[in-house]
């Protein structure tokens, strides 16, 4: 087997890796956000408007996490050889 090619597959193995990490982390803690805001919402229903506000912010915060590691893939595809 050639060197080249295995360097291709252990690049293919670690592309995937790194966005399967790179997504699951974000996703978990978007998960967990949104069952305690819906959990808040139950309780409190009047404090809706804001708590839904902070968490369209947060969720675009932990959204961008998983953007990056989008990012390094895409890198790691194009970029290194």
């Amino acid at each position: 087997m050639d060197l080249s090619i295995l360097i291709s597959c252990f690049k293919y193995l670690s592309m995937g890796i790194a966005i399967g990490i790179g997504v699951a982390g974000p996703a978990l803690g978007l998960g967990m956000v949104t069952k305690t805001i819906i959990e808040s919402i139950a309780r409190q229903p009047e404090a809706e408007k804001q708590v839904s506000t902070y968490f369209y912010i947060g969720a675009g915060l932990i959204e961008a996490c998983a953007i990056y590691a989008l990012l390094v893939v895409i890198l790691m595809a194009f970029v290194v050889k």
